[in-house]
């Protein structure tokens, strides 16, 4: 059975990190219950959901992808590129051993966030970002290059992370919407798509996606390609250059 490694939003979400958009009031009750509906959409397809301990004082926390990513059963725990953001992954670290996932970790000066992080089959795409410096990324590619990985390093400038610009379908095609991707030529495969809040996708099997429910038209672009398409609000954590990818880790059977 998969797993869902989710962390429930902090009272203090509003406060989150801003990088490349305004700040606006954010719903915390509202988020609270997107976040539940975001979650029983794993949990209704038979994942297994498991909670990390709350982290209240990290505003930031519910954006759990960013502390750890999955190369296949190895966790890499990351080093974030945001300082208000490092005390997320004592917690992170010991849900991983709770749950026996073995893991490695990146470690200062190098930082990386795991919202940088899109892999395509072996290949691995890493945003060099405010958040991502080439350090992190060179530890990454040590770490996975014995394990058959290709790490590549590709510019980002215009949004938070690589996947708040790109992600990919279960094809592999690289979706973005094209004005804020730095390079579409970067990838093998690219579809632009019509929304911002379109480029976000959650990869359930290879014919079902998930993706916010801010993005119709993209919606549909996705089923004219053959996708089942389920969508869910996530509007609260979009204010905060949130996304559906990075509200979650998922832990696939190998």
């Amino acid at each position: 059975m998969p797993r869902l490694l989710v962390r429930r939003p902090s009272p203090r979400l509003a406060e989150g990190e801003l990088t490349h958009i305004d700040r606006v009031p954010v719903d915390a009750a509202l988020a609270q219950r997107q976040w539940e509906s975001y979650v029983d959409v794993f949990r209704h397809r038979g994942w297994e959901v498991v909670e990390v301990d709350p982290a209240d004082e990290h505003a930031d926390g519910v954006f759990i992808e960013d502390a750890v990513v999955m190369f296949g059963d190895l966790a890499v725990l990351t080093s974030p590129g945001a300082e208000s953001r490092r005390g997320e992954i004592a917690s992170t670290r010991s849900a991983l051993e709770d749950a026996g996932i073995p893991y490695r970790s990146i470690e200062l000066p190098g930082t990386l966030d795991g919202g940088d992080v899109l892999k395509i089959g072996r290949t691995v795409y890493v945003g060099r970002t405010l958040r991502t410096n080439d350090e992190g990324i060179t530890q990454l590619r040590d770490l996975l290059a014995p394990r058959g990985w290709s790490v590549v390093g590709v510019p980002v400038s215009k949004v938070l992370h690589l996947k708040s610009g790109v992600t990919a379908l279960p094809d592999g095609t690289v979706v973005g919407f094209e004005p804020l991707v730095d390079d579409p030529a970067a990838y093998p495969d690219f579809l632009a798509v019509p929304e911002e809040h379109g480029t976000a996708v959650v990869v359930l099997d290879d014919a079902t996606v998930l993706m916010s429910a801010d993005a119709p038209e993209t919606a549909e672009l996705y089923r004219s390609r053959g996708l089942e398409v389920i969508t869910t609000p996530i509007t609260e954590f979009e204010k905060l250059e949130g996304c559906v990818t990075c509200l979650s880790v998922r832990v696939r059977d190998e």
